[in-house]
């Protein structure tokens, strides 16, 4: 597996479009002229996943006040974010991308090293 390139400050987001917990299509472009953390996370309901996605819902108020969007991607296929919205009441997207297509392209995919091994 190749190694992705993460992207840089100033670097134009790859658009895409992928469901939701509800199974509905969400696209980049819907947030079009809007600031958007969107932020990577391996897998629903694991205690740090649990923990930065209850983070960015106790701190939504404040993030949308300031005319930011949140957005959580996942390779999780759509049951299991809604198990994960009910169980944490999340009240933001989260979107599921279990072929990795956008988590590769937005560099936040690629082979695991731990202690030298692949």
């Amino acid at each position: 597996m190749a190694e992705t390139t993460r992207l840089a400050p100033g670097d134009r987001a790859p658009a895409f479009t992928l469901l939701d917990a509800g199974e509905n299509p969400v696209s980049l472009s819907d947030y079009a002229g809007r600031k958007v953390i969107i932020y990577f996370y391996p897998a629903a309901m694991t205690p740090g996943c649990t923990k930065q996605a209850c983070d960015f819902r106790d701190n939504l108020a404040e993030l949308n006040d300031a005319g930011i969007a949140v957005i959580g991607i996942s390779p999780d296929k759509p049951a299991k974010l809604a198990k994960f919205v009910e169980r944490d009441e999340l009240t933001f997207p989260l979107l599921s991308d279990p072929e990795k297509k956008v988590l590769t392209e937005w560099g936040a995919f690629g082979e695991k090293k731990m202690y030298g091994k692949v």
